[in-house]
């Protein structure tokens, strides 16, 4: 299957062969254990803190977690993932037709989040995950009059009234809740079908990055970047939570903004909107994926899609609006709520910083090595992309930018003081985008870089009982 031609002007030149000036590997290992470092000292310091006064409000700093080392039915499933991952990816990356790596990355990343979920058993590990007391399942039978329960919504956020919400529902928009009610409503009700619905979904998101990272960056750093994003290390995290639906929303929304750009579709300029709009009721932190939204517009140079893209993407809040809940009346009550709880205990001097230990481990040392080169090459990247007159960014300029503005969208969550703890499983969306750093990487240690990240979530998965 040959590679399809485009005669966009926008569309950024392939490279053929791998990027240019950076064939050193000690730099890329020194980066890795800068990350790694970061881990050691965060699980030091936070363990001693933890136990002097309980402030950070987590058994195991920097993740959420207990100390709990298991295997489980998963477990042989898992490693045979990353076992074949790690033996045939790349070169099933580098030959498969583009369509069968799109549907073969997406399956393996179904495959790899179901295997690590199944450590802890079906039950434990994906049917009751969205059961316990603070999810969304827990309050599917107040939603009966979904137009009443909505202009109540904020009612019930701040603890103190009668019947608050628990915390994951008064934690976000009515969007996230509203999914549960609906997929019960089609007979598709409890936490299994939920578990498997955010898996599917979260790992869609895998396809999703592809086609952007292919429209904006070419096909060949799509490919490099397509084994790392099927055995990304925060599949961990994927398959216990709603986060990895939010993720895979939020990674269609971009994808489809850039297919918008490249090749002016305005279906797909809607449809990036539309689902835009639905990521922002999804998550209150969310709005921040405009960041890697204005990377597309940036790194494609047109505005074309912007009319149809905010057309279609402000119908999702009229439709709350009009309905009876307000977004921005929610939010400052969500704050509230968030400082009634541990948000207001845990010490911002720590979680700043442990929240970035935290997303090592989620995205992996590989991506931590892709990182160190994202940044070295951002000074030309960013003077070429801001400058009027120089040409379309090169493939390695188009995805540094891309990944570049899913980091910044990162630190401003963490500098927000409203992502203090758990961001290994609620920067998911942002993850995404930072996966693809590892397309920067020299082709020849690629198996070994992978086995690193599959070491990670293994490591993960098999010592530690992760929360929510």
């Amino acid at each position: 299957m040959k590679t399809e031609e485009r005669s966009d002007s926008s569309r950024p030149a392939e490279e053929p062969a791998a990027p240019a000036g950076r064939a050193g590997h000690r730099p890329d290992l020194v980066a890795a254990g800068v990350g790694a470092l970061l881990v050691a000292v965060a699980c030091g310091v936070g363990w001693a803190w933890q136990r002097s006064n309980g402030e950070l409000q987590a058994q195991w700093p920097p993740l959420l977690a207990s100390w709990n080392p298991h295997v489980g039915p998963g477990t042989p499933a898992a490693l045979t993932v990353a076992a074949a991952v790690v033996a045939y990816g790349p070169a099933l990356a580098d030959r498969l037709p583009w369509r069968r790596l799109l549907l073969t990355a997406w399956a393996t990343a179904l495959a790899w989040i179901f295997s690590l979920a199944l450590i802890e058993g079906w039950y434990r590990g994906i049917a009751r995950r969205l059961t316990t007391k603070h999810e969304y399942l827990r309050v599917i039978e107040r939603f009966d009059d979904i137009p009443a329960a909505l202009r109540g919504f904020t009612d019930h956020i701040v603890v103190g009234p009668p019947g608050n919400w628990p915390a994951h529902v008064a934690g976000h928009p009515p969007g996230a809740t509203l999914t549960f009610v609906w997929l019960d409503r089609i007979g598709l009700g409890g936490g299994a079908w939920a578990g498997v619905f955010c898996i599917v979904l979260g790992a869609s998101g895998v396809a999703a990055v592809l086609i952007a990272v292919r429209a904006l960056a070419g096909e060949r750093l799509a490919r490099r970047a397509a084994p790392f994003l099927a055995l990304a290390p925060f599949a961990v995290w994927t398959g216990t939570s709603a986060d990895g639906y939010f993720a895979g929303v939020a990674a269609w929304s971009i994808a489809l903004l850039a297919v918008a750009a490249t090749r002016r579709s305005l279906l797909a300029a809607c449809a990036s909107g539309l689902l835009f709009g639905w990521t922002c009721y999804l998550s209150y932190g969310l709005p921040l994926i405009a960041l890697p939204l204005a990377a597309v517009l940036l790194i494609t140079r047109t505005t074309r899609p912007v009319l149809p893209f905010l057309t279609a993407a402000l119908t999702v809040p009229l439709a709350f609006t009009l309905t009876g809940f307000a977004w921005w009346e929610a939010y400052p009550l969500l704050v509230e709520r968030y400082y009634q709880g541990a948000g207001g205990v845990r010490p911002y001097a720590y979680w700043v910083w442990g929240n970035l230990a935290a997303a090592t481990l989620a995205v992996g040392l590989a991506t931590a090595a892709g990182l160190r080169r994202t940044l070295t090459a951002t000074p030309s990247a960013a003077l070429g992309a801001l400058h009027p007159r120089r040409p379309a960014p090169t493939a390695e300029a188009a995805l540094t930018l891309l990944v570049l503005a899913a980091l910044l969208a990162l630190l401003a969550a963490d500098l927000s003081g409203m992502s203090k703890a758990e961001t290994e499983r609620i920067w998911q969306p942002f993850y995404f985008w930072l996966l693809p750093a590892t397309a920067l990487l020299p082709v020849r240690g690629r198996r070994g870089w992978l086995g690193a990240q599959a070491g990670v979530a293994l490591l993960v998965n098999h010592l530690v009982w992760t929360g929510w």
